[in-house]
């Protein structure tokens, strides 16, 4: 029986979708259907957190309509992980943070790791999920290559070289034996560019997108066996009762209202 993975790209744009599926459809298990698909009511990028905020909005959304539709799971393609917690409140299929997949794969690959994300401002949050995910002195450190998701898409193989050289430095710098490399989109450019015939960089680059899609895969598969299962006493709760009309009454409005953006 095929297993049907939602890889959701949180931007109002279809700009990434095809680097995301050239890069990583071949990774998929046999009895894997990957979809990759994005945002149609919300900003075009994720670069700043008052854009986050509005994305997150449509992710939910997204989100609760892929379990409707019959996916087994669901990847929230950006290393912030936008929503991912939020969204665990509200539907019974796996949803996965490739940042939160990279931490927990990390440890196959060497006894410590760093994160190299994609711009300055990414870097403090990134520490923050490092913490909030339990993650010790293995994670060694956060760094960035500087570039914002919206130029790096028009110049791939600068962006690839740049991962070559930063990932070997950042590594050293910080005493890490991996790097995680801290943008899906980042991830996808750099996985096109050894697809290419490109010069492997000198440290082992653990690929979010990859990680995800195996976390997902696998709790896909655990969830249509009975062993998948939310604990709904604690922080994953769903609104049950008179919070469960609140609940809808607030995704009617929200698709009945969304912003002039999205119309």
């Amino acid at each position: 029986m095929v297993k049907r993975i939602n890889f959701i790209n949180p931007f109002g744009s279809s700009a990434y979708d095809d680097i995301i599926r050239k890069t990583l459809s071949h990774y998929c298990a046999s009895d894997t259907e990957l979809a990759v698909t994005h945002l149609e009511n919300c900003p075009t990028d994720i670069d700043f957190f008052y854009s986050k905020h509005l994305i997150e909005q449509s992710l939910f959304e997204a989100v609760m309509v892929s379990e409707e539709q019959g996916y087994d799971a669901v990847i929230v393609g950006c290393l912030y992980d936008p929503g991912v917690r939020v969204a665990r409140e509200l539907v019974d299929i796996p949803v996965v943070g490739p940042l939160e997949a990279s931490f927990q794969m990390a440890a196959y690959y060497g006894h410590s790791t760093m994160v190299l994300t994609d711009h300055r401002k990414a870097v403090p949050y990134i520490q923050d999920e490092a913490r909030l995910n339990g993650q010790g002195h293995t994670v060694r450190g956060v760094d960035a290559i500087d570039w914002f998701v919206k130029d790096m898409i028009n110049d791939r193989r600068a962006v690839a070289d740049d991962v070559v050289r930063l990932s070997r430095e950042a590594a050293q710098r910080f005493g890490a034996e991996t790097v995680i490399m801290g943008c899906t989109i980042i991830a996808a450019i750099y996985q096109e560019y050894l697809m290419e015939g490109g010069e492997p960089s000198a440290v082992p680059i653990i690929n979010p997108n990859l990680m995800a899609l195996k976390m997902a895969e696998g709790l896909a598969d655990l969830h249509r066996s009975g062993g998948y299962f939310v604990a709904r006493q604690g922080f994953y709760m769903k609104p049950t009762g008179h919070f469960d009309a609140e609940f809808r009454n607030a995704r009617k409005v929200w698709n009945a209202s969304k912003p002039i953006f999205a119309r």
